[in-house]
């Protein structure tokens, strides 16, 4: 059987904890900065973790060897 191949875009978004969470970094932190207080960007600066329904899915389908 071939191997699987890993989803690039998954990849470049998600890492893998070493308890088996699945990390990434959250949205809103790129541009238009000035109308966001400091604490809302200070917020955003730490990691989200993902609810533990798509975790399943994201580290066997998207993620195969992570």
């Amino acid at each position: 059987m071939p191997k699987m191949k890993t989803k690039k875009a998954a990849a470049k978004r998600f890492t893998l904890t070493a308890s088996g969470k699945v990390k990434y970094k959250k949205m809103n932190l790129r541009h238009i900065l000035t109308k966001k207080s400091s604490k809302r960007k200070r917020k955003l600066r730490r990691p989200g973790y993902v609810a533990n329904g798509p975790t399943y899915m994201i580290k066997k389908k998207l993620l195969p060897y992570g």
